[in-house]
This record gives structure tokens, sequence and C-alpha cells, in this order.
């Protein structure tokens, strides 16, 4: 997290590499979870125009799941991540759904995403982005 010297009003933030190198272990815990396929960072840290006070955006494809979209975030510990984070877990049908449809989110999150973490996924399964 953000900190501030005790004799500065200066606040300092994490550079992109330490923010990276910690979202790297963050998925070490995670990656051997079977629904997951995929798991990416988009916004300003894979655009490279982060600055102080900037989160880290999170997404993760599962192959499926039973909870509700908005629901989901809550299997997932973000406090060990030296910066703030959001997260959204799609599955992958609601991700190729919304590639099928062209939704702006999509369009916006699959040019800039930058995935960390895949599994093989079998060619019938295979999600657009």
């Amino acid at each position: 997290m953000p900190v501030r010297s005790l004799n500065s009003a200066v606040l300092t933030w994490p550079d992109r590499e330490v923010v990276l190198k910690a979202f790297q272990t963050w998925i070490r815990k995670y990656e051997h979870n079977p629904d997951i396929i995929r798991i990416g960072y988009y916004g300003s840290y894979a655009r490279g125009d982060w600055g102080v006070g900037s989160d880290l955006d999170v997404l993760v494809l599962v192959e499926y799941s039973r909870v509700r979209l908005y629901e989901r975030s809550r299997a997932f510990d973000l406090t060990e991540l030296p910066v703030p984070a959001d997260i959204i877990i799609y599955t992958l049908s609601e991700w190729d759904s919304m590639a099928r449809a062209g939704q702006l989110f999509w369009r916006k999150v699959s040019a800039e995403i930058i995935w960390t973490f895949s599994k093989t996924v079998s060619p019938e399964r295979k999600s657009s982005g």
C-alpha cells in the first residue's frame, strides 16, 4: 500500500515491477484451481500509464461457476497485493458471449489485457480474446 514519509507530504507508490512481481506470487496461490483457465491484468498497469493511486485491475476466466458474478470475487484474497485491486471473474461462456456480442467492455479489456497465466483449453472450449 502507499506509504507517507514521516517528515514529508510526499506519497510514494510501489513501482510497476513490484506490483507485477507481487501479482505473480498471488497467481501461484490460485493457479492450481482446476476451474481457473486464465488470469490477467488490464487497465493502467497493462497500458503502462499507472501512477500514484492506481489500482490493479484483475480478470480471471473460469470454466464454470455456480456463484453469481458479483459474488465470485469473495473467493480471492487481494489483500497481499501492494496496491488496491479490483477483480472480475467471468466464466468462459460469459466471456465468449461478450465477445460474440462485441460488447464495449470486452473490446476495451481484450485490447489491453496481459494474460499472465493460461491453461491449455481444448479447441471446442477456447475463449476469444
